[in-house]
Protein backbone atom coordinates (compact mmCIF):
# COMPACT_ATOMS: atom_id res chain seq x y z
CA UNK A 1 0.00 0.00 0.00
CA UNK A 2 1.08 3.55 -0.70
CA UNK A 3 0.34 7.02 0.64
CA UNK A 4 -2.94 8.22 -0.90
CA UNK A 5 -2.85 10.83 -3.65
CA UNK A 6 -4.35 14.26 -3.08
CA UNK A 7 -8.10 14.01 -2.60
CA UNK A 8 -9.77 14.76 -5.95
CA UNK A 9 -12.15 17.71 -5.89
CA UNK A 10 -14.81 15.52 -7.53
CA UNK A 11 -14.53 12.74 -4.93
CA UNK A 12 -17.25 11.59 -2.57
CA UNK A 13 -15.58 11.13 0.82
CA UNK A 14 -16.68 8.54 3.38
CA UNK A 15 -15.06 8.52 6.82
CA UNK A 16 -15.16 6.11 9.72
CA UNK A 17 -15.04 7.65 13.21
CA UNK A 18 -13.23 5.61 15.89
CA UNK A 19 -9.62 4.89 14.99
CA UNK A 20 -9.97 6.96 11.82
CA UNK A 21 -10.96 10.55 12.65
CA UNK A 22 -10.26 10.09 16.37
CA UNK A 23 -7.98 7.85 18.38
CA UNK A 24 -9.38 4.67 19.89
CA UNK A 25 -10.24 5.27 23.56
CA UNK A 26 -10.35 2.83 26.48
CA UNK A 27 -14.16 3.04 26.42
CA UNK A 28 -16.54 4.35 23.73
CA UNK A 29 -17.55 7.36 25.84
CA UNK A 30 -13.94 8.38 26.50
CA UNK A 31 -13.20 9.50 22.94
CA UNK A 32 -11.44 12.86 22.71
CA UNK A 33 -12.34 15.14 19.78
CA UNK A 34 -9.27 17.04 18.51
CA UNK A 35 -9.78 20.79 18.67
CA UNK A 36 -9.26 21.20 14.93
CA UNK A 37 -11.54 18.37 13.80
CA UNK A 38 -14.94 20.15 13.61
CA UNK A 39 -13.52 23.03 11.56
CA UNK A 40 -11.60 20.63 9.33
CA UNK A 41 -14.76 18.66 8.57
CA UNK A 42 -16.58 21.89 7.71
CA UNK A 43 -13.82 22.89 5.29
CA UNK A 44 -13.57 19.51 3.57
CA UNK A 45 -17.38 19.39 3.30
CA UNK A 46 -17.36 22.73 1.46
CA UNK A 47 -14.45 21.68 -0.77
CA UNK A 48 -16.23 18.48 -1.81
CA UNK A 49 -19.50 20.24 -2.56
CA UNK A 50 -21.30 18.49 0.31
CA UNK A 51 -20.20 14.99 -0.71
CA UNK A 52 -18.82 13.97 2.69
CA UNK A 53 -20.40 11.45 5.08
CA UNK A 54 -19.58 9.55 8.23
CA UNK A 55 -20.08 5.76 8.15
CA UNK A 56 -19.71 4.18 11.57
CA UNK A 57 -20.75 1.32 13.76
CA UNK A 58 -21.83 3.90 16.32
CA UNK A 59 -25.40 5.09 16.44
CA UNK A 60 -26.26 8.35 14.69
CA UNK A 61 -27.17 10.01 17.99
CA UNK A 62 -23.77 9.12 19.41
CA UNK A 63 -21.93 10.56 16.41
CA UNK A 64 -23.97 13.75 16.53
CA UNK A 65 -23.20 14.07 20.24
CA UNK A 66 -19.46 14.04 19.54
CA UNK A 67 -19.69 16.12 16.35
CA UNK A 68 -22.84 18.23 16.78
CA UNK A 69 -22.03 20.63 13.96
CA UNK A 70 -21.06 18.08 11.32
CA UNK A 71 -22.78 19.27 8.12
CA UNK A 72 -22.78 16.01 6.13
CA UNK A 73 -24.73 12.78 6.08
CA UNK A 74 -24.30 10.21 8.85
CA UNK A 75 -24.74 6.46 8.42
CA UNK A 76 -24.78 4.84 11.85
CA UNK A 77 -25.07 1.29 13.17
CA UNK A 78 -23.18 0.00 10.11
CA UNK A 79 -25.74 1.61 7.85
CA UNK A 80 -28.86 0.46 9.70
CA UNK A 81 -29.48 4.17 10.39
CA UNK A 82 -29.12 7.03 7.94
CA UNK A 83 -29.42 10.70 8.83
CA UNK A 84 -29.23 13.40 6.19
CA UNK A 85 -28.37 17.00 7.10
CA UNK A 86 -31.14 18.62 9.10
CA UNK A 87 -33.18 15.42 9.40
CA UNK A 88 -33.76 12.78 12.03
CA UNK A 89 -32.18 9.37 11.55
CA UNK A 90 -34.10 6.85 9.46
CA UNK A 91 -33.80 3.39 11.00
CA UNK A 92 -34.30 0.06 9.33
CA UNK A 93 -36.82 -2.52 10.52
CA UNK A 94 -35.68 -4.26 13.71
CA UNK A 95 -37.31 -7.49 12.42
CA UNK A 96 -38.73 -8.45 15.78
CA UNK A 97 -35.48 -8.06 17.69
CA UNK A 98 -35.92 -7.93 21.47
CA UNK A 99 -32.92 -5.69 22.00
CA UNK A 100 -33.34 -5.49 25.79
CA UNK A 101 -33.12 -9.28 26.05
CA UNK A 102 -30.08 -9.29 23.76
CA UNK A 103 -28.31 -6.71 25.93
CA UNK A 104 -29.14 -8.70 29.08
CA UNK A 105 -27.66 -11.87 27.60
CA UNK A 106 -24.51 -10.03 26.57
CA UNK A 107 -24.14 -8.65 30.10
CA UNK A 108 -24.49 -12.18 31.46
CA UNK A 109 -21.60 -13.24 29.22
CA UNK A 110 -19.47 -10.28 30.30
CA UNK A 111 -20.05 -11.14 33.96
CA UNK A 112 -18.32 -14.48 33.48
CA UNK A 113 -14.88 -12.88 33.09
CA UNK A 114 -13.37 -9.74 34.59
CA UNK A 115 -12.39 -7.06 32.08
CA UNK A 116 -15.07 -7.68 29.46
CA UNK A 117 -17.25 -4.71 28.54
CA UNK A 118 -20.67 -4.59 26.92
CA UNK A 119 -21.59 -1.76 24.55
CA UNK A 120 -25.38 -1.82 24.03
CA UNK A 121 -26.74 -0.47 20.77
CA UNK A 122 -30.23 0.19 19.48
CA UNK A 123 -29.76 -2.42 16.76
CA UNK A 124 -27.35 -4.87 18.38
CA UNK A 125 -24.59 -5.23 20.94
CA UNK A 126 -20.79 -5.29 21.21
CA UNK A 127 -18.67 -7.33 23.60
CA UNK A 128 -15.24 -5.74 24.05
CA UNK A 129 -12.18 -7.61 25.31
CA UNK A 130 -9.71 -4.71 24.98
CA UNK A 131 -8.70 -4.97 28.65
CA UNK A 132 -8.27 -8.77 28.48
CA UNK A 133 -6.93 -9.67 25.01
CA UNK A 134 -6.32 -13.23 26.14
CA UNK A 135 -10.12 -13.70 26.13
CA UNK A 136 -10.40 -13.12 22.36
CA UNK A 137 -11.11 -16.75 21.46
CA UNK A 138 -13.63 -17.15 24.28
CA UNK A 139 -15.49 -13.97 23.28
CA UNK A 140 -15.57 -15.08 19.63
CA UNK A 141 -17.14 -18.40 20.58
CA UNK A 142 -19.60 -16.92 23.06
CA UNK A 143 -20.81 -14.28 20.61
CA UNK A 144 -21.08 -16.83 17.80
CA UNK A 145 -23.28 -18.97 20.03
CA UNK A 146 -25.40 -15.96 20.93
CA UNK A 147 -25.73 -15.05 17.25
CA UNK A 148 -27.31 -18.44 16.60
CA UNK A 149 -30.38 -17.32 18.52
CA UNK A 150 -30.73 -14.10 16.52
CA UNK A 151 -30.97 -14.87 12.78
CA UNK A 152 -31.68 -11.19 12.03
CA UNK A 153 -28.19 -10.32 13.30
CA UNK A 154 -24.71 -11.02 11.91
CA UNK A 155 -21.51 -11.59 13.87
CA UNK A 156 -19.00 -8.85 13.06
CA UNK A 157 -15.36 -9.10 14.22
CA UNK A 158 -13.93 -5.71 15.17
CA UNK A 159 -10.86 -4.30 16.91
CA UNK A 160 -10.63 -6.14 20.25
CA UNK A 161 -14.38 -6.82 20.09
CA UNK A 162 -17.13 -8.86 18.50
CA UNK A 163 -20.40 -7.25 17.53
CA UNK A 164 -23.85 -8.48 16.65
CA UNK A 165 -25.23 -6.08 14.04
CA UNK A 166 -28.22 -6.14 11.68
CA UNK A 167 -27.60 -8.81 9.04
CA UNK A 168 -29.04 -6.62 6.29
CA UNK A 169 -26.71 -3.69 7.09
CA UNK A 170 -23.09 -3.08 6.16
CA UNK A 171 -20.76 -0.22 5.42
CA UNK A 172 -20.68 -1.22 1.76
CA UNK A 173 -24.46 -0.93 1.58
CA UNK A 174 -24.33 2.39 3.40
CA UNK A 175 -21.86 3.73 0.84
CA UNK A 176 -24.00 2.46 -2.03
CA UNK A 177 -27.10 4.14 -0.60
CA UNK A 178 -25.30 7.44 -0.09
CA UNK A 179 -23.92 7.33 -3.64
CA UNK A 180 -27.51 7.50 -4.91
CA UNK A 181 -28.03 10.93 -3.34
CA UNK A 182 -27.64 14.02 -5.55
CA UNK A 183 -24.59 15.33 -3.63
CA UNK A 184 -22.70 12.07 -4.18
CA UNK A 185 -23.96 10.74 -7.52
CA UNK A 186 -21.36 10.52 -10.28
CA UNK A 187 -18.43 11.19 -7.95
CA UNK A 188 -15.34 9.09 -7.25
CA UNK A 189 -15.85 7.30 -3.90
CA UNK A 190 -13.00 7.46 -1.35
CA UNK A 191 -13.38 5.54 1.91
CA UNK A 192 -11.08 5.82 4.95
CA UNK A 193 -11.30 3.37 7.85
CA UNK A 194 -9.23 1.42 10.32
CA UNK A 195 -11.22 -1.65 11.31
CA UNK A 196 -12.38 -4.97 9.91
CA UNK A 197 -15.84 -3.45 9.73
CA UNK A 198 -14.52 -0.94 7.18
CA UNK A 199 -13.17 -3.48 4.70
CA UNK A 200 -16.51 -3.89 2.93
CA UNK A 201 -16.82 -0.11 2.54
CA UNK A 202 -13.32 0.21 1.11
CA UNK A 203 -13.93 -2.70 -1.27
CA UNK A 204 -17.15 -1.07 -2.47
CA UNK A 205 -15.39 2.24 -3.09
CA UNK A 206 -12.69 0.50 -5.14
CA UNK A 207 -15.25 -1.55 -7.06
CA UNK A 208 -16.80 1.77 -8.12
CA UNK A 209 -13.47 3.11 -9.39
CA UNK A 210 -12.40 4.98 -6.25
CA UNK A 211 -9.99 3.96 -3.53
CA UNK A 212 -9.75 2.96 0.10
CA UNK A 213 -7.38 4.28 2.76
CA UNK A 214 -6.40 1.98 5.61
CA UNK A 215 -5.69 3.89 8.82
CA UNK A 216 -3.07 2.18 10.95
CA UNK A 217 -1.51 -1.26 10.74
CA UNK A 218 -2.94 -4.55 9.54
CA UNK A 219 -3.86 -6.22 6.31
CA UNK A 220 -6.48 -4.56 4.16
CA UNK A 221 -7.99 -4.51 0.69
CA UNK A 222 -7.26 -0.76 0.60
CA UNK A 223 -4.76 0.49 -1.95
CA UNK A 224 -3.46 3.23 0.33
CA UNK A 225 -2.48 3.64 3.98
CA UNK A 226 -2.00 6.42 6.53
CA UNK A 227 -0.35 5.81 9.88
CA UNK A 228 -3.00 7.13 12.28
CA UNK A 229 -5.92 9.57 12.66
CA UNK A 230 -3.48 12.49 12.89
CA UNK A 231 -2.06 11.56 9.50
CA UNK A 232 -5.56 11.39 8.03
CA UNK A 233 -6.43 14.83 9.40
CA UNK A 234 -3.19 16.21 7.90
CA UNK A 235 -4.09 14.65 4.54
CA UNK A 236 -7.56 16.25 4.66
CA UNK A 237 -6.07 19.58 5.68
CA UNK A 238 -3.66 19.51 2.74
CA UNK A 239 -6.60 18.90 0.39
CA UNK A 240 -8.37 21.95 1.82
CA UNK A 241 -5.31 24.06 1.11
CA UNK A 242 -5.04 23.02 -2.55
Amino acid sequence: MTTPPRLPADAALFLDFDGCLVEIAPTPDAVVIPDDLPGLLDRIHRRQGGAVALISGREVADLRRFLPGFPGGVAGSHGAELALPGREAEAGDAQGLDVAALHARARDLAALHDGLMVEPKAHGVVLHYRAVPERAEWVAGAMAELAGDYPMLALQPAKMAFELRPADAGKDRALARLMELPEFAGRLPVYAGDDLTDEAGMAEAQKRGGFGIKIGEGQSCARHRLADPGALRSWLDSACRS
